[in-house]
């Protein structure tokens, strides 16, 4: 396979409109449910299940160290060449490469590598968050396309927002999540806590159990990310609260192009806006900024003592 250069620069590249990779982009997506699932299966449970996330990484994304009883091992997905890659602490690695195939033969071909480490595991065989009809992973034989190039760019625009978010992390003292990413849903995300406790979350989230949603909003929050624009029809960053406070959607949001969607209950700005920005890590950054002024100022958080002073 032919290896798209990748640029050293901070480019933020562009992105199709999510109906131009539908194919691709849910196969990678599946494929990051069963990688994560592996992670699921052998991390102790962390807070707000952070212990399951990937992890924006300088090839793509991994699972980071996975403790094994066999000796510890990492998944990572390589979009720069574009293979998923099995390593071990003792030395030991297997790849295969990312093509065109089947959820189903992404399967097999995943668990054949963990058998040849002798790294010995099981996962529930279904994905999650996504609505009916729900096809298990060894049974989803549809071939699906993989556009390298189209998945090498998303990733490049991960990194891109990754830089952007740690710079926004980085002023914030009280309790936050790490920059993850989560095969759930399928975006990177950074969230801010109060420090309050917050009311039961309802759940209701498609083939999802009410518990995973009631752990990870168990504490007021602020939070933000980006996805490929699943729900939306294009790429976009978002940001809400949990619970919203009162006066939340009416705030004075920048930049002018965000917006508060009513029937996703968080604020919107599109990548494309982002990405044609003179200066997009400045344009972006005050989107992130200003959501949380309005959740954290709506919500009357103690940010004197949560926040670093200039």
């Amino acid at each position: 396979m032919s290896v798209k250069p990748v640029s050293g620069n901070h480019t933020w590249p562009e992105l199709p409109a999510p109906s131009e990779w539908e194919q691709s982009l849910e196969a990678v997506h599946l494929w990051s449910q069963i990688i994560g699932k592996i992670k699921l299966q052998h991390m102790p449970p962390g807070n707000h299940c952070w212990n399951v996330a990937l992890y924006v990484s300088s090839r793509g994304l991994t699972t980071s160290l996975i403790p094994h009883p066999s000796g510890g091992f990492e998944i990572e997905f390589n979009f720069v060449d574009h293979q998923l890659e099995i390593r071990k602490t003792t030395g030991q690695k297997t790849t295969f490469e990312l093509q065109s195939m089947s959820v189903a033969d992404f399967y097999h071909k995943t668990f054949a590598g963990l058998e040849q480490l002798n790294i010995d595991t099981e996962i529930y065989p279904k994905p999650v968050e996504l609505p009916d009809p729900i096809v298990p992973f060894p049974e989803n034989t549809s071939s699906a396309p993989y556009d390298a190039d189209i998945v090498q760019d998303f990733w490049l625009a991960l990194t891109n927002a990754y830089r952007v978010f740690a710079k926004f992390q980085s002023g914030f003292l009280g309790k936050t999540s790490p920059i993850h990413f989560f095969w759930g849903a399928f975006d990177l995300a950074v969230t801010r806590f109060s420090g309050r406790p917050a009311p039961k979350h309802p759940g209701g989230v498609p083939n999802c159990p009410d518990w995973v949603m009631e752990e990870s909003y168990s504490h007021e929050l602020s939070s933000a990310g980006f996805w490929p624009g699943t729900g939306l029809g294009e790429a976009a960053f978002y940001s809400y609260a949990y619970p919203e406070p009162e006066g939340y959607r009416s705030a004075d949001i920048k930049p002018q192009e965000a917006w508060y969607s009513e029937e996703l209950g968080e604020y919107l700005l599109t990548y494309e806006t982002v990405q044609k920005a003179l200066k997009p890590d400045d344009l972006l950054l005050q989107f992130l900024e200003s959501t949380y002024e309005a959740a954290s100022t709506k919500g009357n958080w103690d940010k004197k003592s949560l926040e670093r002073s200039s």
